[in-house]
């Protein structure tokens, strides 16, 4: 054995045990915060990789030196949570990677009230007797959306998935071409069709279709007309399709019901704020439509649902199919949606729910906010400045239109390393890269995040 595997060992050696450390004050401290269990898979960890870089030739320090140490790091990062809150600085108000739409204040309140105790949720508290979760928020639904009756489940995917299987299955659900439309995370409406059981028939072209090819498709086998509303894409130029209203008609004349998969949930009139207008739930309702699915995340503005309005005897139908309790809504969500609700039945929604805070917030007063981050940052000697720029309502709500706002912008010769800083830091913060710029857009930094933020892109700055 030569001389270095002579000091290896000699190292290894020196290495203390487990118990040894355990019986330290460092260690006691470790684990009335940890947990005895915890503690030891710690210890034991630290010392395989100590001993593995010994037996590498690695210089390492002098043993027991510095394992606690080594040990209170693995503890803080076993436990680090994937899901993590992030300062939102990119300008997308609905971006769905971030979790989409923000909660108001008594939508916080809401759910931490159903999360605290024990609540009604499916306990009829006048009859003292079992009662129904799908009354929750149906009846706020319905006051909004003009429906007869409504119902709560976990997101819009499963609404539509739950639609189609209770009403169509085994049966020919006609659609457009042009409406055969794929969002985030690869949801496909002919893939759900054949999931749910229906047979799907095109009809028309990809982008022209027409009322009378509706009507030649209809046969005894019709369970349903479908319309998928273009919430993530546009098609321009030479195109044409019938309005919700005409499909409605014929549906009707022909015994068949229209089911409308309006995805982004507004209730609001988009182009008051400066949008291109986006078709609304209440308005879907009024053209006709028997079954209207649409997220409760998106321009809803609340937690993630996916939302059920129409006909008393079709939603009845889809509440009694086996699939319902599958993709049921929870107390928290249901909480959280009905105080959402309560915003817009209040007329306070532009004012009160985030993401039409967020949209409706005055271009001077970003503006101003831009200017005032910019002199601040400028105060501590990084070089800023403003520029105007974008902000887009996302959650493949109004592709295409966009907000004006002006961007924070910062220069730097190592901006994707900047934003990796900002990213992987204590609050993680998710701004935009453009050339050799980080822009920062105050559109979508919430109230009590501005000191963070700054914080944040100060520490991440100075460190490179």
């Amino acid at each position: 054995m030569n001389a270095s595997e002579l000091d290896k060992q000699a190292a290894l050696r020196q290495l203390p045990g487990v118990d040894r450390l355990l019986a330290t004050n460092e260690a006691a401290a470790l684990a009335a915060d940890y947990g005895h269990t915890l503690l030891v898979a710690a210890l034991r960890a630290v010392l395989a990789e100590r001993r593995a870089a010994i037996l590498a030739g690695q210089a390492v320090p002098p043993a027991g030196d510095d394992l606690m140490a080594a040990a209170a790091a693995w503890l803080a990062g076993y436990l680090v949570p994937t899901l993590q809150g992030v300062i939102n600085a990119t300008g997308v108000i609905v971006h769905t990677n971030l979790g989409r739409a923000p909660l108001s204040a008594a939508a916080q309140a809401a759910i931490q009230q159903a999360a605290a105790g024990y609540s009604s949720l499916e306990y009829d508290l006048p009859a003292g007797a079992r009662g129904s979760r799908s009354v929750h928020a149906a009846q706020l639904l319905c006051r909004l959306t003009g429906a007869e009756a409504a119902l709560a489940v976990n997101n819009n995917a499963a609404a539509v998935l739950l639609m189609l299987t209770a009403l169509c299955r085994g049966q020919e659900v006609i659609i457009s071409r042009g409406q055969l439309v794929e969002i985030g995370g690869g949801f496909r409406v002919p893939d759900v069709m054949a999931q749910s059981g229906a047979r799907l028939v095109e009809v028309g072209t990809t982008n022209r279709t027409h009322l009378r090819d509706y009507a030649q498709a209809i046969n005894e086998r019709t369970g349903a007309i479908l319309v998928a509303h273009h919430s993530n894409f546009r098609i321009v130029g030479f195109t044409s399709e019938p309005s919700l209203a005409e499909l409605a008609e014929l549906a009707h004349q022909h015994d068949v019901p229209l089911l409308y998969d309006q995805g982004s949930g507004a209730l609001l009139d988009t182009a008051a704020y400066g949008l291109a207008g986006e078709p609304t739930v209440p308005a879907g309702i009024a053209a006709g439509a028997d079954v209207v699915a649409f997220s409760g995340d998106k321009l809803l503005g609340g937690p993630q649902a996916g939302l059920l309005c129409g006909r008393e005897a079709l939603l009845a139908r889809i509440r009694q199919h086996p699939l319902a309790r599958a993709v049921r809504a929870d107390k928290l969500c249901l909480a959280g949606l009905s105080a959402t609700l309560a915003h817009y039945l209040r007329a306070e929604a532009p004012a009160t729910v985030p993401v039409w805070q967020m949209i409706a917030r005055p271009g001077a007063d970003i503006g101003a906010t831009a200017q005032d981050w910019a002199e601040q940052l400028q105060g501590a000697g990084i070089p800023a400045g403003v520029q105007p720029g974008e902000s887009a309502v996302g959650g493949g709500s109004l592709p295409g239109s966009t907000l004006p706002t002006t961007l924070l912008a910062i220069e730097s010769v190592a901006v994707d390393a900047l934003a990796t800083r900002l990213r992987v830091g204590e609050p993680p913060v998710v701004a935009r890269v453009a050339g050799d710029r980080l822009l920062v857009d105050p559109r979508t930094v919430l109230p009590g995040q501005e000191q963070l933020l700054l914080d944040a892109l100060i520490a991440a700055i100075t460190a490179g």
